[in-house]
């Protein structure tokens, strides 16, 4: 009889939305997995497992990443923002509220990580251009809009925004 080896659990440390959360991990866990099944944030999705949706989309440090292909133990010492961490109490993030709208939301399956790709752009550019915006967006499939109305929410968002100096 052959005994099964055990995969040894790591602790990992993780700042998300601002919190910070101890979990133990298998060392392969992907940063989804553990947002959703260990942190039970089930804002950001699996759609496709491969990097080619955007659904799983959070924030590390501020830049988007694809959470099914970035394991976990990458985002130890980073600060990881999830859709959840948008919005402050009751508060929608100025880009949530633009989504509401200007109709952004439709089925609402890509919305938490075209929410994330978006509010990485501006965080990185707070003013960006339309072609700006829809490069950011690029690798979000929605299958229900045209992209039309998001791109409006987002740049409806931006002009709202104070720029940084």
């Amino acid at each position: 009889m052959q005994m099964k080896k055990s995969a040894k659990k790591i602790q990992l440390t993780l700042n998300v939305n601002d919190e910070q959360r101890e979990v133990y991990i298998s060392p392969n866990k992907t940063l989804l997995e553990v947002l959703r099944d260990d942190l039970e944030l089930s804002g950001a999705k699996e759609g496709c497992g491969e990097g080619a949706c955007g659904s799983c989309t959070a924030l590390m440090d501020g830049k988007p990443v694809r959470s099914c292909l970035t394991l976990a133990l990458e985002a130890e010492g980073a600060g990881v923002t999830t859709v959840e961490g948008l919005a402050k109490g009751e508060r929608l993030d100025p880009l949530q509220e633009a989504f509401v709208e200007h109709g952004s939301v439709q089925c609402g399956f890509c919305s938490p990580g075209m929410l994330m790709s978006a509010k990485g752009l501006l965080l990185d550019n707070p003013h960006p251009d339309e072609n700006e915006i829809r490069r950011a967006i690029s690798g979000n499939v929605c299958r229900c809009t045209g992209y039309t109305k998001i791109v409006e929410a987002i740049s409806a968002a931006s002009e709202k925004q104070e720029t940084k100096k």
